[in-house]
């Protein structure tokens, strides 16, 4: 128990690092997804053609790719910055095209009728969007979101593999240095991580409850 108690600062630094990773590239792929959303229904045709592009490249392409991109090819370009912001923005950029697609289908279940009845009073088309599309298609796509936050906690793994001390990287250290409690360690990971996971999926429950609007 004194050896298995003595790996925990390592497993907190570990999950400290992936609740950071979750967090900020939580947030970015967010506002990412929601510009690139409100791209696609724009009525200029090259900002819709340049949204459908960044989505079908990013969510086709590997994450491990991505991050080989982000933690390889930048910094042999010069770029000098913390393996930390270069996880994120792999991560930021690999979700928000998800984002991106479950936002689209909350707004293709607006109402045509709302964004005309917008524009009859004037509102321009950003204010359409911003002020009665975009707030119900959320309220609409809540539960695929919350499963888009699910699967970017588990992608944060991929991190543990381009230079980041993650949850996953400290697992295998702790595993590689303890092989007498391979087994303990592993399902420590696994419990964290479904630390995360669950009550998200708890939360997407009681806000689908609250808030949803029934198409």
């Amino acid at each position: 128990m004194e050896q298995y108690l003595s790996l925990w600062p390592t497993f907190w630094e570990g999950f400290r690092v992936t609740l950071l990773l979750l967090a900020v590239s939580g947030v970015l792929s967010l506002i990412l997804g929601t510009i690139i959303a409100a791209l696609r229904i724009s009525p200029i045709g090259s900002l819709r053609l340049f949204a459908a592009f960044w989505t079908e490249i990013a969510r086709n392409t590997p994450l491990t790719l991505v991050f080989f991109f982000f933690a390889v090819v930048v910094p042999f370009l010069g770029v000098r910055v913390p393996y930390i912001p270069l996880a994120i923005a792999a991560l930021a950029y690999y979700t928000s095209p998800f984002v991106a697609e479950a936002l689209r289908s909350g707004i293709n279940g607006v109402p045509v009728g709302q964004a005309e009845a917008a524009r009859s009073i004037g509102l321009g088309f950003g204010q359409t969007v911003s002020l009665v599309v975009l707030p119900q298609a959320f309220r609409m796509t809540i539960p695929p979101l919350i499963n888009v936050f699910i699967a970017l906690t588990k992608n944060t793994s991929v991190a543990g593999g381009f230079f980041v001390v993650e949850l996953f990287a400290a697992t295998r250290a702790l595993a590689n240095g303890n092989g007498n409690m391979v087994i303990p360690i592993l399902l420590t990971a696994a419990a964290l991580y479904l630390a995360v996971t669950i009550p998200l999926g708890l939360l997407a429950g009681q806000i689908e409850r609250r808030v949803v609007v029934q198409r």
